[in-house]
């Protein structure tokens, strides 16, 4: 994709306002949208100031979040006069910080630290939505349509939103990067992931803004798409490769890197994604026959 295909900078296509995220939108930022009128900002996870000015110039009457995570809502708490809104599937864990622990499934000294950074770097602050937006609805948003699209897979209740007048689709995190769908959720599904990424390609949008890195995507992204999706079969035959020196356990399937390319820090955390991830692949591996499970080790078969 050329240079000029991407708009990195701050831009309205027509009441629809592109807001980048710091850092090209990189985790644990993202890039967000503005409804110019509707006062509507959607994934507030980027330049503390500007949305400052954002909320006391314009004004924000309204948050709407694609799902649940916590690098799509950072700068929520600076919007808690304006109504939040989000798919009904993805609401509980907004309201109880114990209930989004647990949709990530982190235990022990993992949990207890993953609490205080959603406190202290998100500024989580548990939150009743004000509305439910129903998977497919049609909102009119100060005389902008906008349908709800229900894409799961990443999470259960994530929504992409697609503006037809302006011919603009907000894909939130099936962002198109080389490092592919993240599916580490207790909820979060690999082949819904797959399907919501071929319901999206079919959009006739002629501008893709994703959740992460690029900018707003001014041409059909074409090959991007399939490298997206490539990830996922791409990690699965690694896995299914490792097997051809013997039995292997979770831990030492963890330790080859096959998602992140490598260690990270903070290691404990990138240690339960590595392992949430590789778990999805290995239960379909699993029910599909492939592999078959004798203690704490995975046997191919």
């Amino acid at each position: 994709m050329s240079d000029a295909a991407v708009i990195t900078g701050e831009h309205s296509f027509g009441p629809v306002r592109f807001i980048p995220g710091p850092k090209k939108g990189r985790v644990p930022y993202c890039h967000s949208t503005y409804i110019e009128g509707a006062g509507v900002l959607i994934d507030p996870a980027g330049d503390r100031e500007r949305f400052r000015r954002l909320r006391d110039q314009e004004g924000v009457r309204q948050v709407w979040l694609s799902h649940w995570h916590e690098d799509h809502f950072i700068d929520l708490d600076l919007f808690e006069d304006a109504e939040l809104w989000i798919c009904g599937l993805d609401a509980p864990p907004l309201t109880d910080m114990e209930i989004f622990l647990d949709w990530y499934d982190m235990r022990g000294p993992l949990r207890d630290f993953w609490r205080q950074v959603l406190i202290d770097f998100f500024h989580y602050k548990p939150r009743t939505p004000d509305r439910l937006i129903e998977p497919g609805e049609i909102i009119d948003a100060h005389g902008v349509e906008v349908h709800a699209l229900h894409t799961p897979g990443h999470t259960p209740g994530h929504l992409s939103f697609w503006f037809p007048a302006q011919g603009l689709l907000h894909l939130a995190d099936y962002d198109l990067t080389p490092f592919g769908p993240w599916y580490a959720d207790v909820h979060s599904d690999m082949d819904q992931c797959r399907d919501s990424v071929e319901m999206l390609r079919r959009v006739p949008a002629k501008v893709w803004i994703p959740g992460h890195e690029y900018g707003a995507i001014a041409q059909e992204p074409g090959p991007l798409w399939d490298d997206f999706l490539a990830v996922i079969d791409r990690r699965h035959q690694r896995i299914l490769d490792l097997f051809e020196e013997g039995p292997r356990s979770l831990d030492q399937l963890v330790r080859a890197w096959i998602v992140y390319g490598k260690a990270r820090e903070p290691l404990d955390y990138y240690v339960w994604a590595e392992g949430a991830m590789i778990k999805k692949h290995l239960e379909q591996m699993t029910a599909q026959g492939q592999l078959r499970r004798e203690g704490s080790q995975y046997v191919r078969i």
